[in-house]
């Protein structure tokens, strides 16, 4: 990770001692010289980030789809150039769109609510976790949050073992980018998603169920509030979805 890309050194006016602010940009995804969307993130695991966004919205099938990934800087902020398979940009031309992102919120690629069901990810995995597990990985996580501990404001995804360990994390100014940054590694790195469960340094929200589900993970634990159609996706598609996971607390709603 280059934390130097995702720092800025900024006087604010009081109290007049530099802090350093978290980097948000413009993240322009094209596929094959096609645009297809604009996403608002911090400027690091982009290769990362371009193979789990386009997992997560279907525009791959699968990480060998994706040959490429070059990062390209424009005055307005950058462009993450996708080249893949000639399959695959038949499958993205015949149902193109273009989508406006922001951080921490939206449906990502949903045009319409009746498309919310064709999102129903494949059966998921039962795990057996305990809460010490969960409560294990929420102490562990700081450890994985540089920028976090550099600036705050940083949300963080973390893949972690059933014993609650920590193994890989991102970070993000968006909740949903940290995550998609998450299942890109772990998609680049083959790690069987079903062998563990994701943690989230933020609120549990819709879509975050359905990117966790849609990767393989069978348990999403967050450190604060679901929201109620989280609750209901998630025993909709078989996930198993704690939150409230902090100090001596973890609530389970599925």
């Amino acid at each position: 990770m280059d934390l130097d890309a995702a720092l800025l050194s900024l006087t604010p006016l009081q109290p007049s001692v530099a802090e350093q602010v978290a980097v948000e940009t413009a993240v322009a995804l094209t596929v094959n010289g096609i645009s297809q969307a604009v996403m608002m993130a911090s400027p690091t695991d982009l290769e990362d980030f371009a193979l789990g966004f386009g997992l997560a919205e279907g525009w791959l099938a699968h990480r060998q789809e994706l040959l490429d990934v070059e990062a390209l800087a424009h005055p307005t902020g950058l462009e993450l150039a996708l080249t893949v398979t000639a399959a695959c940009e038949q499958r993205l031309k015949a149902r193109r769109r273009t989508l406006a992102g922001r951080t921490g919120c939206g449906l990502c690629g949903i045009e319409s609510l009746a498309q919310l069901q064709a999102l129903t990810p494949r059966a998921l995995p039962a795990l057996e976790v305990a809460p010490a597990a969960l409560q294990r990985a929420v102490r562990e996580l700081p450890a994985y949050q540089p920028l976090n501990t550099a600036c705050g404001g940083m949300h963080a995804a973390a893949w972690c073992t059933l014993d609650g360990e920590v193994v890989l994390a991102r970070e993000d100014l968006g909740r949903h980018n940290a995550l998609d940054k998450l299942t890109g590694a772990l998609a680049r790195q083959r790690v069987d998603v079903a062998a563990g469960f994701v943690l989230m340094s933020s609120r549990a929200s819709y879509e975050l169920v359905q990117k966790a589900a849609t990767a393989g993970a069978g348990l999403l634990a967050c450190v604060s509030a679901p929201s109620s159609l989280a609750v209901q996706s998630a025993q909709q598609c078989g996930l198993q979805l704690w939150a409230f996971v902090r100090g001596d607390r973890a609530t389970r709603y599925t």
